[in-house]
């Protein structure tokens, strides 16, 4: 799935709810997906919380094939900043 058609996703996911912060998803080459002010969008920017995480692994994440907490205790993905605004997004997705 390309980031473009993630970041639909999330939006879709969103609809209707409200996420206060900002939240990077770093797929490194691949680019960037950025929840920010109620849209998701590849374009790069600063944000409160990133995570560093492969493009294939966030397909995985996004649809339910890999556990956010699972990832992070077997290093498949890696946070940084506000952890805080990583917790409020997991419950919007699932």
């Amino acid at each position: 799935m390309a980031l473009e058609d993630m970041a639909e996703r999330i939006q879709a996911g969103l609809s209707g709810k409200t996420f206060d912060g900002s939240l990077k998803f770093d797929c490194g080459k691949d680019g960037v997906i950025v929840l920010a002010n109620g849209a998701a969008t590849t374009h790069d920017r600063d944000a409160d919380c990133t995570i560093k995480i492969s493009q294939d692994n966030l397909s995985k994440l996004l649809t339910g094939k890999l556990n956010p907490m699972t990832g992070v205790m077997m290093g498949k993905l890696k946070l940084s900043g506000d952890m805080g605004v990583a917790m409020k997004l997991v419950p919007l997705l699932g």
